[in-house]
């Protein structure tokens, strides 16, 4: 039996769904065993890997390039997707990998994203063709279900609490873009959008963390297409203002092609229209100055109480 067939058993046994049970799953099982084809199952190791990785100037040695050196199988490197939406993520769900060991506040979208061997199932896989195999299969499936409830718990713990004026909670994921929204809800609104309400907000990790649907209708938003809303969406009813703020940290700012695709998308709005690009600090507004609109304003979490306008008129009244 080849050694991807005895991960497919592997698989099997540790009760993965058929989807799971075939070649790019098995091979990606071996590359996290750091395996040879003619390497020993007891001789498994729990490295932490990336999905791509490059000898090069990766923190870490990636799943597919140790399947093209060991394997002589060749996925390309916009297949990591596949690799991690198909195989990764079930096999987290399924207490064999940790997600991020090392370094567990890594936000979603990290370039330094990496997975580990859990414990469990790095003793169960050395097990394999043992007399302690069916055994150690039995106490997997009787404890990794706790193990992964605590490896839930222990990322919801992880998650940044923010109240709204309603008492409405939201839980953001840890990294430098949410806390830049964060900064945008709590220090930006109450200074610049008092008496506003929050209609609409993303996450790293989830799209629709927060979106007030009959608020987005009121206003005339078409909240069938929100993915084409900034990240966070503000609307103040007594001044008919609606703030379109987009935090920048890794994408860009409100440029005027951006303007232009959102007046078309909000053309059944009739409130004003109050375009934001909100920056951590100085350093990461200079890298997008040059690409920012005119009539359109910046903030700046460092420096709270002050906003720039780029030739804009709405704040001097």
């Amino acid at each position: 039996m080849s050694k991807i067939d005895e991960a497919k058993q592997i698989l099997e046994s540790l009760g993965l769904p058929k989807r799971q049970q075939n070649d790019r799953s098995a091979l990606t099982l071996i590359a996290l065993c750091k395996l040879k084809e003619h390497d020993n199952w007891s001789d498994a190791k729990a490295v932490s890997m990336s999905v791509v990785g490059n000898k090069e100037n990766a923190k870490y040695d990636g799943v597919i390039r140790f399947i093209a050196e060991h394997f002589n199988k060749q996925y390309a490197e916009n297949s990591r997707e596949s690799i991690r939406r198909y195989t990764i993520h079930q096999f987290i769900q399924a207490g064999i990998l940790i997600y991020n060991p090392e370094n567990p506040n890594l936000p979603t979208n990290s370039k330094d994203n990496h997975y580990r061997l859990s414990p469990e199932a790095l003793r169960v896989i050395k097990s394999y063709n043992t007399g302690n195999w069916n055994s150690e299969i039995e106490y997997f499936k009787e404890n990794v279900g706790l193990l992964k409830d605590k490896y839930d718990k222990k990322r919801e713990l992880r998650k940044i609490p923010i109240k709204l004026k309603d008492g409405t909670e939201l839980a953001f994921s840890p990294g430098k873009h949410n806390e830049l929204q964060m900064a945008i809800i709590k220090e930006f609104a109450p200074r610049f959008a008092p008496g506003s309400d929050l209609l609409y907000v993303g996450d790293t990790a989830k799209k629709d963390l927060y979106m007030e649907k009959t608020g987005l209708e009121k206003v005339g938003i078409p909240i069938d297409e929100h993915s084409k809303l900034p990240d966070i969406v503000l609307f103040n009813t007594n001044k008919n203002w609606l703030f379109l703020i987009e935090a920048v940290t890794s994408h860009g700012p409100v440029s005027p092609k951006r303007v232009l695709e959102m007046e078309e998308f909000l053309k059944n709005c009739n409130a004003v229209k109050i375009y934001v690009s909100a920056f951590p600090d100085f350093k990461e507004f200079k890298k997008y100055s040059s690409d920012i609109a005119w009539e359109t304003e910046v903030w700046l979490s460092e420096i709270p109480d002050h906003m720039i306008h780029f030739n804009g008129d709405k704040f001097l009244a």
